[in-house]
């Protein structure tokens, strides 16, 4: 973290030296995407305190962890197709899940899924592009993440 964080400064400083409007401007606009997912991040965030205190370890792990088994890709599965989080929020979701107790195949389809499937905005794909495209897109990128998941338990040697 930081080679990352030493190799972000030299940049900006390189940049500023080459040009320190534009180098400015770029930080503004940076700043100003920050703030704009700053409310999505700072939600999600507080939403997941609250479920992660009120549910303990053992559970989350029971139903997303490796003993889970299919029934922890299905809830995540759904969980993911009915969300509607931007990706800047979901790693650092899954990243606190994971240190939770759930397992890295799960917490794929819930990526996976969360990404590519929208049942939340299926109405508005299908305005565009009609029901059958918008339905077959969601079942196809659905049965995608599960077979990422499987893919996943196989390589980690959960299944």
């Amino acid at each position: 973290m930081k080679i990352l964080f030493i190799f972000t400064l030299f940049t900006v400083l390189v940049s500023f030296i080459f040009n320190w409007k534009k180098t400015i401007d770029g930080l503004i606009m940076a700043l100003n995407l920050f703030l704009n997912i700053l409310p999505s991040f700072l939600t999600v965030l507080i939403i997941l305190a609250f479920v992660l205190a009120a549910l303990p370890k053992e559970m989350l792990a029971k139903f997303l962890g490796e003993k889970s088994g299919y029934l922890g890709f299905i809830i995540a599965a759904i969980l993911g197709s009915i969300s509607l989080i931007p990706g800047i929020v979901a790693y650092p979701l899954a990243s606190v899940l994971l240190k939770n107790g759930a397992c890295y195949p799960v917490i794929a389809v819930f990526i996976t899924t969360l990404m590519m499937v929208g049942i939340i905005t299926l109405p508005l794909e299908t305005k565009f592009f009609g029901f059958r495209v918008a339905f077959t897109r969601n079942l196809f990128s659905f049965i995608g993440a599960i077979i990422i998941g499987l893919i996943m338990a196989v390589l980690w040697g959960t299944i």
